[in-house]
């Protein structure tokens, strides 16, 4: 994570905060031309109580119509826009924000997700009960284009228990089963383990939970408060349009973090994530009209054999995340 950040065009505008109060958790909001989305999820937090948040809006777009929806709730939202259109991905824009926030505890809001009602009180009873923890997770709904919930997507942990790394690094290296609006994370564990990997362009966010979880206790609670959109536009379906690069940005999280388990952890753990990154690929596959690409998946779970298969279908999600979508395109929602 840079701490020498550019100084390209850059613009702050401050309202709503509580002056002198230190809040009790920061929002970190990465925008890029996200005018189409980003008024339903202001919304989504004016709902809420916010008057001890810190919400802190970095944007990159290379013009005014997102700045000009977020001011319009500056007297609603404590609200910190910053105009940066020379931090385009959404990673630098994102560290940023945890390095500039000011509350102990932060979480990431992208522009097309949601805040569902609860959110703050759930996010308060989890700091309270465990203020030590790095990593606060939990399962999120699934929406699609028009805010229609098609979902639920679930992390087969279990509930309300600390977790260590072994066990959560054990699940999560199969799959990326962290849906970004959900977590609440230390800022000092962030920050101690570098933030995200800004070379990462999709997945920074498997990376940054996997080195959380080193540093601190890790806890699941079984409540969803927040909503994440599938959608056509999305960097998870654009992304994984380029099919080597797509394979190579999950190797790298396979392969950096691997090492960290014990041998006979990682003898049963590599079959699965390996066949989970061959699968991925050929659902972008399939998804970009290759006929044979779902055989090809098929054939790769079967090969994992009957203890292997279980791991992979209990830790990929995989029923969860290929319905919602499915769901969408049937009903012209994606």
């Amino acid at each position: 994570m840079r701490s020498d950040r550019p100084t390209g065009f850059q613009a702050e505008t401050r309202a709503g905060s509580c002056v002198g109060e230190k809040p009790f958790l920061s929002v970190v909001m990465p925008v890029h031309e996200g005018a189409a989305w980003i008024e339903a999820t202001l919304d989504s937090l004016v709902a809420e109580p916010t008057g001890d948040l810190e919400i802190i809006v970095v944007d990159s777009s290379p013009t005014s119509a997102t700045a000009a929806i977020v001011e319009r709730f500056a007297h609603r939202l404590p609200l910190r826009l910053l105009q940066r259109r020379d931090l385009t991905p959404w990673q630098t824009k994102t560290n940023l924000g945890v390095e500039l926030a000011t509350a102990d505890h932060v979480c990431i809001l992208h522009q097309d997700d949601l805040w569902l009602p609860g959110r703050v009180e759930a996010a308060r009873r989890w700091l309270g009960g465990s203020p030590e923890a790095a990593l606060h997770l939990a399962p999120t709904a699934i929406i699609d284009r028009y805010g229609h919930r098609v979902g639920r997507w679930n992390c087969p942990l279990p509930a309300d228990k600390v977790l260590g790394a072994q066990f959560l690094l054990e699940r999560l290296l199969v799959q990326n089963f962290v849906s970004v609006p959900a977590p609440v994370f230390r800022r000092t564990a962030w920050l101690a383990c570098g933030g995200m990997d800004e070379k990462l362009w999709y997945t920074a966010d498997w990376d940054i939970w996997a080195k959380l979880a080193g540093t601190g206790p890790v806890l699941y609670h079984d409540e969803i408060t927040t909503a994440f959109r599938v959608h056509g536009s999305s960097l998870t379906v654009t992304g994984s349009r380029d099919v080597s690069e797509f394979r190579s940005q999950m190797q790298i999280v396979m392969e950096r973090h691997l090492p960290g388990l014990p041998a006979s952890s990682r003898r049963r753990v590599e079959p699965a994530a390996r066949a989970s990154i061959s699968v991925n690929v050929s659902l972008a596959a399939a998804s970009g009209g290759d006929s044979k690409a779902l055989l090809r998946a098929a054939r790769v779970v079967l090969s994992l054999g009957p203890s292997g298969m279980r791991r992979y279908l209990r830790d990929s999600r995989l029923r969860e995340r290929v319905a919602c979508r499915l769901r969408a395109k049937l009903t012209g929602a994606f």
